[in-house]
């Protein structure tokens, strides 16, 4: 019968600047997790990846916007569990511990946002981590009322950004993603409001737009946006050249192979080196990532593993993927925009910015998740497109007293640039990322 060892090493690589508690120091929300209570890990607020260690027990918590990942490593003394944002850093603290000959990017596992991953540490063989959700939103619990639905989103999506700027010194330059579209416009209009309302200098606010070679159906938009409101002056276009625009490097950047990921993290990467050389000193982002899932608004006909009645049946679809518990989870990568994530988190910190997703806080997405969206759509594909500019927009012109201007969805990577351009920087194939993926990760 094998002999379970004690791990002797837990190693915490994750960086507590990106782990931002908005009610909790960084000691008190370890205690939380530490306690394997989904009540106490539920409370805390704010953007947040947490290593905690109870005697034997090691758990890890997250919210959907930062990524967190562990490893066991192999030594005489007995396995070391090693925790990092990235791959990278685990494979660089593993070379510089002479354990390189263990690690494969695919032996790697991603903490599941929104659940308590459990990890026994004892050894020979290692035992299966336990998930304990944390986050479990009830769904359709609103009225079918628009206007009240919107104030609601958009006042909790007012106060989490009061809360992030709490946290900021006042004269501290703040930047806005900004394409123009439902959810950058609600962030900036409402960031906005929230500053005045605090008695602070909107006037540190930019709002940048990617644009490529100077074209881009987005510089456009945005430009309408503001100008209809009076806010032209918060403008400043980001053009950048066709030649950033590099899907390879959006790959090493996000460690993934996703397109639609991997297409929206190049332009994200362009953006940030854009304004990082306009700008070397910046250091906050702010962006709308996370306003899709809340509300559903993917083409649902684009992806044929799914139907609306999957997506309006399954909770935090978009969010989450499938679950922990299906066949279809990534151990490796995890789901949905848990997943995804890393598109918006890994060019901001490759570029030296402190980025911030509101939509992405379970504050937020608990109201989204209480909509009843079956009720409001009757299962009809363009009811459910079309739900998203209504409830935000409402809701914007109820908290701000700003009637929004409400665009067509589109894509960050399509609005950037035109679209044979597009073609030009970008491979069609799905089989084409992840060979590069493979290339590059294997190597």
């Amino acid at each position: 019968m094998a002999e379970n060892h004690p791990i002797r090493d837990l190693i915490d690589l994750t960086d507590s600047n990106r782990c931002v508690a908005f009610n909790r120091t960084m000691k008190e929300a370890q205690q939380d997790v530490a306690s394997g209570d989904p009540a106490r890990v539920r409370r805390i607020d704010g953007p947040f990846a947490v290593v905690a260690r109870k005697g034997h027990i090691v758990r890890l918590a997250r919210s959907i916007s930062v990524p967190m990942r562990y490893f066991i490593v192999k030594q005489a003394a007995g396995p070391a569990l090693v925790v990092a944002h990235r791959m990278d850093d685990i494979e660089r603290w593993l070379r510089d511990a002479g354990f390189l000959d263990q690690y494969h990017p695919t032996y790697t596992r991603m903490v599941p946002a929104h659940y308590i991953t459990e990890i026994a540490l004892v050894g020979c063989p290692d035992p299966n981590p336990t998930y304990t959700r944390f986050f479990a939103p009830e769904r359709e619990v609103h009225e079918t009322d628009i206007d009240k639905i919107g104030r609601a989103y958009v006042a909790t999506l007012d106060q989490e950004i009061g809360k992030w700027l709490e946290r900021l010194d006042e004269n501290a330059p703040i930047g806005v993603c900004f394409s123009g579209g439902v959810d950058s416009g609600a962030v900036l209009l409402v960031l906005y409001h929230r500053m005045l309302a605090m008695g602070q200098n909107p006037g540190r606010l930019k709002a940048f737009t990617l644009c490529v070679s100077g074209a881009g159906d987005d510089l456009d938009q945005a430009r309408r946006f503001l100008e209809t409101l009076d806010l032209a002056l918060l403008h400043e276009p980001v053009d950048v050249p066709a030649e950033w625009i590099d899907f390879r490097e959006a790959i090493r950047t996000t460690e993934d192979y996703k397109p639609l990921d991997i297409q929206s993290a190049a332009m994200a990467l362009a953006l940030c080196r854009g304004i990082r050389r306009a700008y070397p000193g910046w250091r906050y982002l702010i962006d709308g990532d996370g306003g899709d899932e809340n509300l559903k608004d993917y083409p649902i006909e684009e992806n044929p593993e799914l139907t609306i009645r999957s997506v309006l049946n399954n909770r935090m679809l978009y969010q989450e993927g499938w679950g922990v518990d299906s066949i279809k989870h990534s151990l490796v990568y995890g789901g949905g925009q848990g997943r995804a994530c890393t598109r918006t988190f890994a060019p901001a910190a490759r570029w030296g910015f402190d980025a911030f997703s509101p939509f992405a806080l379970p504050n937020v997405i608990e109201v989204a998740e209480g909509i009843p969206f079956i009720a409001l759509t009757d299962w009809q594909h363009d009811r459910l497109y079309s739900l998203k500019g209504e409830i935000v927009s409402r809701g914007v012109e109820a908290v701000t007293g700003v009637t929004m201007p409400v665009f067509e969805k589109r894509r960050f990577q399509n609005g950037a640039m035109p679209e044979h351009s597009f073609a030009e920087r970008f491979p069609e194939s799905p089989h084409t990322y992840r060979q590069t993926f493979q290339a590059q990760f294997d190597a």
